[in-house]
Formats: structure tokens, sequence, C-alpha cells
């Protein structure tokens, strides 16, 4: 079963390189945009430590890791599948 999962998994290098900073960053900032407007129950939870602009107001610690967690998932399928296209 193990080596039958192998074959179907594609390899991919495990380099870091600007690129793939750049993609994670956008899909980052892309997934935080989305969050704000989606959110529905926003600040129901601990704030940031720190002073926001007027446009974050009432977003919070668990808005912030839903957001990052998602733009986490985004950036590492794009990177997946462009490195599986051969793109970079």
């Amino acid at each position: 079963m193990n080596s039958t999962l192998l074959a179907v998994v594609a390899a991919s290098p495990s380099n870091w390189s600007v690129q793939v900073g750049i993609i994670m960053i956008l899909t980052n900032l892309f997934a935080f945009f989305i969050g704000r407007y989606a959110i529905q129950h926003k600040g129901v939870g601990p704030s940031l430590p720190a002073n926001l602009p007027d446009v974050l107001k009432g977003f919070g610690v668990p808005e912030l890791l839903a957001t990052a967690s998602f733009g986490h998932i985004l950036g590492a399928g794009m990177i997946l599948g462009l490195r599986t296209t051969g793109a970079f």
C-alpha cells in the first residue's frame, strides 16, 4: 500500500525560493481580504495586541488565525500545482 501511495504523490523539491515566498505572501493577502468581508461575527474572541487602523477594527486573533491558515492552504496548493506543471 505504501509503495502505491508513493507512486501517486508527485515529487517536489523542498527548496525555498523568492517565487515561493511571493506566492505565499500573495495568497495570504488574498485570504485576508476574503476573510475580512466573509467573516460574519468579527471580534468574538481576544483582540490583537496592537493599535489597528479603522479598516481592521473588530479583527481579532481568531480571524487572524483563520485567514492565515486559509492563506497557507491556498499557497501550498498553488505552489504544489505550479511545481507539478513545471512552471518553476
